[in-house]
């Protein structure tokens, strides 16, 4: 059995369903949170997933702010969720997502206690991460533990056009990272067209 770790999808069904497409049939595919949001497809992505068998869907923050909206702090994260909530209908599928899941000695979630992790943040752990959030494809080996994040699929903080995620390999206790180059204006051509404000387009133009 082959295991698959995607993070981060952020409603943008083209970078997802490319994704899936390089994952072999019969894998098990752990998502590590943040499927909704930002990207004009949540409720797509959200329905494309429940449509795999083999799957772990943990909890973002972001289905969190689905499904309690006054979490919300940050005002242009607001505008997104203002924008992308009115053509969202699976509230009830997100609410039965896990918090965390162990996985072969691992701690699959979202983050460690909500923080934002990245390859050089100084942290303490007693055991093995996988983790999104951050959006940043890496491994930390911290004595004899590490922590992996396999990037994210939708919207790649350090490249918009590259999608980012990991498969795990049991037979070596390691992980190989995919990065796939696609064409992120798809994403923003849509935005576009479905009136994003302008604070959110900005947000997204700007990181190309």
């Amino acid at each position: 059995m082959n295991y698959y770790f995607l993070s981060d999808i952020h409603g943008n069904l083209p970078a997802l369903e490319i994704a899936l497409k390089k994952i072999e049939k019969e894998s098990t595919i752990i998502f590590l949170g943040d499927i909704v949001n930002y990207g004009p497809w949540s409720e797509e992505c959200v329905q494309l997933i429940n449509t795999i068998d083999n799957k772990i869907t943990i909890k973002g923050n972001h289905e969190d702010y689905y499904l309690n909206p006054s979490l919300i702090k940050n005002n242009v994260v607001k505008k997104f969720y203002d924008h992308t909530i009115q053509n969202f209908f699976s509230t009830k599928i997100i609410s039965n997502y896990v918090d965390f899941h162990n996985f072969n000695n691992h701690m699959c979630s979202h983050s460690i206690n909500d923080k934002k992790i990245y390859k050089d943040t100084k942290i303490t752990i007693d055991q093995k991460y996988i983790i999104g959030h951050s959006h940043h494809q890496f491994i930390n080996k911290l004595n004899n533990f590490y922590i992996v994040n396999p990037g994210s699929v939708g919207q790649n903080r350090v490249n918009l056009n590259l999608i980012s995620f990991c498969k795990y390999k049991s037979s070596s206790d390691s992980f190989e990272f995919f990065n796939i180059e696609y064409d992120v204006n798809v994403l923003i051509n849509e935005m576009k067209n479905l009136n994003y404000p302008k604070v959110c387009l900005d947000y997204y133009i700007k990181k190309i």
